[in-house]
């Protein structure tokens, strides 16, 4: 999928999950604090194409995430894509074919996913807010990058690289810390598992199930049918996708900050 609609999909995943939570788990969060899990969650969302780098030097190419921070973070593109063909490399079995990049390789995986949750985790834990600052500010600029993909592209990187550090201060000197550390390790790894998926349904598919071999193959992509998969930048996913993932995202947003609103719709129906 395009870049627009899988931070969209981790944006309404997190919306729906943490309404979900609110009302059958009674787990509720501030305005604030969803905010946060949204952005970080539609930043991850965007995280495992890193593994596809452009011309840093001319800043052009890449999938969009990599185009965040500019020159820099297509510079880390190019460093995550060349370790992705590394260990492709290194693990893969005879019947797997040669390559020539990383993309949809380590980064579109399980392992991966749970490795980079917890290390989010980790990470805030050991180093307090600096490493609290930073993984905000990295995930709202990809965020931002996605959800908000055209106004990003005029804007220029600039401005996206210092609306993402405003955004990332103001959070965390307003943002309660009793469990936010767990939760935007839990917000990075659903984003990455939400962009695992929504990769799925496309017909290049991903490696979901490395590394466990199937027929002498070790990076077996998986994926849906290529008479159903959808087609990346087709008007299923740009007019249909969206639309539905943007009535999720504002439902389940509307029924944790205004319950009464579909309370009220519900009873006029």
């Amino acid at each position: 999928m395009m870049g627009p609609s899988h931070a969209l999909s981790g944006a309404a995943v997190w919306l729906a999950g943490s309404w979900a939570l609110d009302h059958f788990a009674d787990y509720h969060q501030s305005p604030l604090a969803l905010a946060v899990g949204t952005a970080v969650c539609a930043g991850g969302a965007l995280f495992p194409d890193l593994d596809l780098s452009g011309k840093v030097t001319r800043n052009q190419g890449g999938a969009t995430v990599a185009r965040t921070f500019g020159v820099f973070s297509l510079f880390v593109a190019e460093v995550i894509e060349k370790i992705s063909l590394g260990v492709y490399y290194a693990t893969k079995l005879s019947r797997d074919p040669r390559r020539n990049n990383g993309h949809r390789t380590l980064t579109h995986t399980l392992p991966f996913t749970a490795l980079v949750g917890w290390g989010t985790t980790t990470l805030c834990a050991a180093y307090g807010k600096w490493a609290v600052v930073s993984i905000l500010f990295f995930m709202i600029g990809l965020a931002l990058r996605g959800l908000f993909d055209e106004w990003a592209e005029r804007a220029g990187w600039v401005i996206v690289t210092l609306a993402s550090a405003a955004a990332a201060w103001y959070t965390f000197a307003n943002l309660p810390g009793d469990r936010g550390y767990p939760m935007i390790g839990l917000a990075v790894a659903v984003g990455c598992v939400v962009h695992i998926l929504g990769d799925m349904i496309t017909k290049a598919g991903v490696p979901i199930l490395w590394p466990i071999p199937i027929k002498r193959r070790m990076w077996t992509m998986i994926g849906l049918p290529n008479s159903i998969a959808l087609r990346t930048g087709s008007k299923a996913e740009v007019v249909v996708l969206r639309a539905v993932l943007t009535a999720v995202a504002v439902l389940a947003a509307v029924g944790l900050v205004a319950p009464g609103v579909l309370r009220r719709f519900d009873i006029e129906i």
